[in-house]
C-alpha cells in the first residue's frame, strides 16, 4: 500500500511538472497549450476530491490513536492541501477564460500558476519526508488493508485512461521526468 502512495505521488509530481513546462512557456511569452493545461488541471481536481479526504480522515484517526505527538503535522497538512484547492479552482477558471477567447492578464496567470506549483511541490516534499514514514511506522497492516480500501483506484488507471483520451497528455507525461521534490 505505502509502494502504491509512493507511486500515485510520483505520478502527482509528473503531473505538476506538466504545468511547470507550460508555466516556463508563459513566462517566454508564448502561448502553451491551454486544452493541455486544462486536461492536466482536471485530473489534478478529480485526484484531490477522492484521494486527499479519505487519506487525510484515516491517517489522522490513525495517528490520533497510535502517535498523537505527530497529529500536529498531520493538521498542518490537511490545512495545506485543503488551501491548495482553491488556488488550482482559480487556475482552472481562468484557463477556462483562456480557452472562451477571453482577454485575461498572462503575466498575473503564470504567476499564480507558479505559486500554485511551488505550493504542491512543497506539499509532496511534506508528504514524503513526513507522512510517508509515519504511516510506514505505525500503520498495521489492517490500517493499511483499510486505507487501500478507501482509496480510489489508483492513478495507473487514470493514467491509462489518459493515454487513450488525450495522447498529447500521455507524452508530455512519459517524457516528463520526475523532478526532485
Amino acid at each position: 500500500m505505502l509502494n502504491q502512495l509512493r507511486l500515485d505521488h510520483a505520478n502527482m509530481a509528473r503531473m505538476l511538472h506538466v504545468l511547470q513546462l507550460k508555466q516556463k512557456t508563459l513566462a517566454l511569452g508564448e502561448r502553451p497549450n491551454f486544452q493541455l493545461m486544462r486536461e492536466v488541471v482536471d485530473y489534478i481536481l478529480s485526484y484531490m476530491d477522492g484521494f486527499a479526504t479519505p487519506l487525510e480522515r484515516i491517517c489522522v484517526e490513525r495517528l490520533e490513536a497510535k502517535a498523537p505527538e505527530h497529529l500536529p503535522l498531520m493538521e498542518q497538512m490537511a490545512a495545506d492541501y485543503r488551501e491548495l484547492k482553491p488556488r488550482l479552482r482559480r487556475l482552472s477558471n481562468d484557463i477556462d477564460m483562456i480557452l472562451m477567447d477571453n482577454i485575461l492578464p498572462m503575466d498575473r496567470f503564470a504567476q499564480d500558476l507558479k505559486a500554485y506549483l511551488e505550493a504542491h511541490r512543497a506539499y509532496l516534499r511534506r508528504e514524503r519526508e513526513g507522512l510517508f514514514p509515519l504511516i510506514d511506522k505505525h500503520f498495521s497492516p489492517e490500517d493499511m488493508q483499510e486505507l487501500r480500501e478507501a482509496l480510489p483506484e489508483g492513478a495507473e488507471q487514470e493514467l491509462e485512461r489518459l493515454q487513450h483520451a488525450y495522447p498529447e497528455l500521455y507524452a508530455e507525461l512519459c517524457g516528463a521526468e520526475v523532478p526532485s521534490l
